[in-house]
């Protein structure tokens, strides 16, 4: 038994050092897609502001969530990362800000 948990706890290493870039790169994830969906769902698809929360909802839940309705910004925090997106136009949608 002993023996199998070694091997396990290697295997599961091997594959945490095979994928850091990609397990790196997650946490970000997380709250670009929620400011990004959130933004085109409110302000390319016009629909209100609680539907468009419950359309970006995850299971992992953001730490902070801000829509200045003004500019049309939405920055989410979550998971130690924040990202911001913003609605360009009507022809050009939302993006991403950098």
């Amino acid at each position: 038994m002993k023996r199998f948990l070694l091997v396990l706890l290697v295997v599961l290493l091997g594959w945490i050092a095979y994928e850091r870039e990609n397990l790196w790169a997650f946490p970000d994830i997380i709250s670009a897609y929620t400011a990004k969906e959130y933004c085109s769902c409110r302000y390319v698809m016009n629909n209100d502001a609680e539907y468009c929360r419950g359309y970006v909802k995850q299971w992992l839940p953001t730490s902070g969530f801000s829509d200045d309705v003004d500019s049309k910004t939405i920055t989410v925090s979550g998971m130690g990362r924040s990202n911001s997106a913003q609605w360009l136009s009507e022809r050009q949608g939302c993006r991403l800000n950098p």
